[in-house]
């Protein structure tokens, strides 16, 4: 049938969800929808059942599509790691680091492997849904562009841009990009969606005949505020930057906010449970003295977040924690670094050196090798789970010897310590089922309720699907999306 891309007026406009919701949307009417992304900047990744990783918003955009995640949706990402460098990760596979310098002038050279994965796609599909990155304003970035009008031109897919009137200034930000952007690019965008609107969408009316007529666009709908979205995963660390209101009497979970922290999706289960309080804590912030459990999360680059940990004082806090006897878990990154050290003798994260970990599992870390990427099924503490690896280096000692959970394959995974307060492991996902946070939270008193975290995400696309299916013309995106070059 065709494709459609979405481009917004700056980065965090909600592109990731409105793609996921027409994602589901479209699959609801019965047709065969694809997501995809030429490039992404994220350290939240998904592994793919085709052995690769992409970003979290395509893995959930694939649930909304109702279809296996692949390499394709998201052909190109990078993820930072520090000192202005990221990890270049092309069709799932790492192929090296770059310094920014270079990207910007190397981009260019991956558009063809942008385009092959698009057409596979379309070719499989009655839609592809695309959505871009950052802006097409940022005409300083125009050169060698493969995320937004430089892809969308080259493969010929028509352009609708999304502005966010929370954030103030949607008619200016609309047709602002209307007036810097190249003619050729302008003539590329068929029309605008506002998203994000709080009350009566009628209100805006004379704000959307304004837009219309400065840009010649025409309008797709006024999205409402879509609250349902904030049970999606999160794809960056944006969303970490919003602080939430504190409860009173529930159990505190605390994770520090690391410099390079990644895949802290793995916590989004525990909101779904009443009696718990997850608390970001951002630096600057001593981690909270009554928190119950303190869960380190994933890192990009785990020694300079080891460091950063340090420099925040939080290991001291970690470590009277434990001596309080209360639980730590570590996940990926967080596992390495409770160790006794982190060798990276090959300088993958940066100079090779070896530091000594927090010391509270009594393993040892060599970053190095190929990555792990690959999906897990397994049992931990009497209760299954499914989850995925997505890690570099190999953690061994004796603390292995008391694993936190085993594979189906039969092999076991994890370290405890020898006094059970403090595990370690690297399965990303390991809290999501529902069974499997009981038995964790059981530790803490708390009698768990909440649903499976992918039957909440499902639920979710179903509902901001249907808000959309209210508030915007899809049957004049769908035929839009027929205009898309066929070549």
């Amino acid at each position: 049938m065709g494709a459609i891309m979405l481009q917004g007026t700056g980065s965090d406009v909600g592109k990731s969800v409105l793609v996921a919701g027409l994602c589901r949307a479209l699959a609801n009417r019965g047709l065969r929808v694809r997501p995809f992304k030429p490039q992404n900047m994220s350290n939240n990744a998904a592994v793919t059942p085709d052995g690769g990783e992409i970003g979290r918003a395509q893995a959930t955009q694939a649930l909304a599509a109702r279809v296996p995640a692949s390499v394709d949706m998201n052909p190109v990402l990078l993820k930072p790691q520090g000192d202005r460098t990221s990890q270049l990760v092309v069709r799932g596979q790492v192929r090296g680091i770059l310094k920014a310098a270079q990207w910007r002038q190397g981009r260019e050279g991956l558009l063809d492997e942008v385009l092959a994965s698009y057409r596979r796609l379309f070719d499989e599909a009655d839609i592809v849904v695309v959505e871009g990155a950052g802006s097409p304003a940022e005409i300083n970035l125009r050169s060698g562009d493969i995320a937004n009008m430089g892809f969308a031109r080259a493969a010929g897919v028509p352009v609708v841009l999304v502005g966010d009137i929370d954030r103030g200034g949607v008619i200016a930000s609309l047709v602002g990009t209307r007036a810097v952007i190249d003619p050729a690019d302008a003539a590329t965008i068929h029309g605008f969606l506002v998203n994000k609107f709080r009350g009566d969408p009628a209100l805006f009316a004379d704000g959307y005949r304004a837009i219309e007529d400065r840009t010649g666009w025409r309008g797709f709908g006024v999205v409402p505020w879509l609250a349902d979205a904030g049970r999606l995963p999160s794809e960056d660390a944006v969303a970490l930057q919003r602080r939430e209101a504190r409860v009173d009497g529930r159990v505190v979970v605390a994770c520090p906010i690391t410099a390079h922290i990644a895949n802290f999706d793995d916590l989004d289960p525990l909101r779904l449970e009443s009696g718990i309080e997850l608390v970001m804590v951002p630096p600057g912030t001593p981690i909270p003295a009554e928190a119950e459990w303190i869960v380190l999360a994933g890192s990009k680059a785990t020694i300079a977040d080891l460091k950063f940990v340090r420099a925040q004082g939080w290991d001291i806090d970690i470590l009277a924690h434990h001596r309080r006897g209360r639980p730590v878990l570590g996940l990926c990154g967080g596992y390495q670094m409770l160790g006794r050290s982190i060798a990276d003798p090959d300088g993958i994260e940066g100079p090779a050196e070896t530091v000594a970990g927090l010391g509270l599992l009594d393993v040892a870390t060599v970053l190095g090798g190929d990555k792990a990427l690959v999906e897990v099924r397994g049992n931990a503490h009497g209760a299954g789970f499914e989850g995925y690896e997505m890690h570099l280096g190999r953690t061994t000692g004796p603390d292995t010897a008391r694993p936190v959970a085993r594979f189906d394959d039969g092999r076991s995974e994890g370290a405890t310590s020898a006094d059970g307060l403090v595990t370690g492991s690297y399965v990303h996902g390991l809290l999501g089922a529902a069974g499997q946070r009981r038995a964790w939270l059981a530790r803490l008193g708390v009698a768990a309720s909440g649903p499976d975290h992918r039957a909440s995400v499902d639920a979710a696309l179903d509902a901001i699907a249907a808000e959309l299916e209210r508030y915007v013309d899809i049957d004049a995106l769908v035929a839009l999306s027929a205009l898309a070059d066929r070549g």
